[in-house]
């Protein structure tokens, strides 16, 4: 109607709108005998409704109940399940299809499941806030500076030289990866990330000793960025290979400038290297084959350097109020 009462003519309309000039008569036809109630849309003709509101509401009450609630050995109920139970307490009951339907439609998907890890460290919170300031800038309420290093370090385990066969993609088909695989040895990834950079420092070893973990920490601390930095902050977790019962005492013996941060018990995931971690698994592992332990090796390394490049710093948002906030609503352990 706008366009019309700019002079546009109904093909001119239909162009500028993408639709045609039988819908652009039909409108403007609405239009002059009834002035804008004329496009409000007309009541259309039809089947009218079978079930109402209430009938809807107890297939979702349905869905959001416990398969236990009703005897059953399942660990969720279908649309058939559902329907099954629903018959013998509504009459008319919806077709399974229509429960499907309905469900679909829901903002509750009870069918629907995902996994979280409940902090069992009575100390939580207060040794995971220093490391997530730290990640935002601060330390010990001041401002980091430029001559301040951060390092995450942990070890990849159980890398396994798998040997398996691949066939290519074709039209409308993906890669093929066998799934029976000879294994050929396996290995640990060391690592270390400056989360202020981006770049990885590592290497793979037979066995995740503490002796090479106390190399891998030697030839990071040898770097020009560390040498020359005021602090060098070294986050990790609790494994055997840098215990905070013993690793903390070695490493602040051996640098006078190092400030060691030791993650709760389960919170490796508030350790940035494992985001590297998870992209060399993607890029680098997932569907991989290996003839042997070297042949592996070859493989991160040469990921480290490819890696390196053109390194990024990880863009850390998550704050000690996010995680407060999360500690305080989740369920009490028992």
């Amino acid at each position: 109607m706008l366009l019309a009462a700019n002079g546009y003519n109904n093909t001119e309309i239909a162009v500028e709108l993408s639709c045609t000039r039988k819908t652009v008569r039909k409108w403007r036809g609405r239009f002059a005998d009834a002035g804008r109630a004329g496009l409000a849309d007309a009541s259309r003709p039809g089947r009218p409704p079978i079930y109402d509101d209430a009938v809807r509401a107890h297939i979702t009450a349905l869905a959001c109940e416990l398969p236990t609630t009703h005897e059953l050995p399942l660990s969720r109920l279908s649309s058939t399940d559902i329907h099954m139970i629903a018959v013998c307490e509504l009459d008319p009951c919806p077709s399974p299809s229509t429960i499907a339907a309905w469900l679909r439609q829901a903002a509750i998907k009870p069918w629907t499941t995902t996994s979280w890890k409940t902090p069992r460290d009575p100390e939580f919170a207060q040794k995971a806030a220093p490391v997530l300031d730290l990640y935002n800038g601060t330390w010990k309420d001041e401002q980091l500076t430029d001559r301040d290093v951060i390092i995450c370090a942990d070890e990849k385990t159980a890398l396994t030289a798998r040997s398996r066969q691949r066939q290519p993609p074709g039209p409308g088909r993906p890669v093929r990866v066998e799934h029976e695989y000879e294994r050929n040895g396996a290995c640990t990834y060391q690592a270390a990330l400056f989360a202020t950079t981006g770049e990885v420092h590592g290497h793979c070893v037979t066995r995740n000793t503490r002796a090479n973990f106390e190399r891998l920490v030697e030839e990071v601390m040898d770097h020009p960025i560390c040498t020359s930095a005021d602090r060098v902050f070294w986050v990790l977790d609790n494994g055997s290979a840098h215990h905070p019962n013993t690793f903390t005492w070695w490493l602040k013996k051996h640098y006078d400038n190092v400030e060691v941060l030791h993650l709760p018990t389960g919170a490796s995931w508030l350790n940035q290297i494992e985001l590297y971690f998870s992209i060399v698994t993607r890029k680098a592992l997932t569907g991989s084959s290996f003839e042997s332990i070297a042949d592996l090796m070859r493989q991160m390394s040469g990921f480290e350097v490819l890696w390196n490049a053109v390194p990024e710093p990880f863009e850390w948002t998550y704050t000690t109020e996010q995680l407060n906030r999360r500690l305080e609503n989740l369920p009490a352990v028992g």
